[in-house]
């Protein structure tokens, strides 16, 4: 009884705030209760209305800015449903490229003058995986719906790829930047 009130408390609480809910019944020592999976209906439907796959993205980010692609996102945006891509252009600048999910249009590029991190430069350099590879390596477990060059995994970088399966469950990968091996992310790791 408690549950049903806490989900449907917390579905109303966000429609008045305009915002999406994502409901997860839970057992009463707060575990996700047996047969329900997190699933998160926005990400899932932008999962499947995006016709650009995140390589063909940073492809196309490429083709407009050239360097290495250092994060890819897939997100609702203003124009509509797009790949954020980040971009170390061989200018030695950080790019910032919009993307159509649909067509693979560049809709926005602008150098990002905030964004200027030593490590990451040297991460994203030093990589002989990209974030395109990493990104293929992932696709087997589900549509990928984000990758980037995270230094938060055990002292060293890794490509952190999130994927999203038909029934909207989200995985966390890791691909290491130099060999290209494809691990799971550790448990910890899930809910950053």
């Amino acid at each position: 009884m408690k549950r049903h009130l806490v989900i449907a408390t917390a579905a109303a609480a966000a429609l008045l705030a305009g915002g999406t809910v994502t409901a997860v019944a839970v057992s009463s020592n707060g575990a996700p209760a047996a047969g329900h999976a997190r699933q998160d209906t926005e990400d899932l439907r932008e999962a499947g209305a995006a016709r650009v796959t995140a390589p063909q993205a940073a492809a196309a980010a490429l083709k407009a800015v050239p360097g290495k692609v250092s994060g890819l996102d897939l997100d609702q945006d203003r124009p509509g449903l797009v790949w954020d891509a980040d971009v170390l252009g061989k200018d030695g600048k950080w790019h910032e490229v919009t993307l159509d999910a649909r067509t693979a249009r560049v809709l926005n590029q602008h150098v990002d003058h905030e964004d200027d991190d030593a490590q990451e430069r040297a991460a994203v350099k030093n990589a002989r995986t990209d974030a395109a590879t990493a990104a293929r390596k992932a696709a087997a477990d589900g549509t990928v719906t984000s990758v980037e060059l995270d230094d938060d995994h055990r002292t060293k970088a890794a490509w952190e790829v999130e994927t999203l399966t038909k029934d909207g469950t989200e995985h966390k990968l890791l691909v290491d930047p130099h060999t290209g091996t494809l691990s799971t992310a550790p448990a910890h790791d899930e809910d950053d």
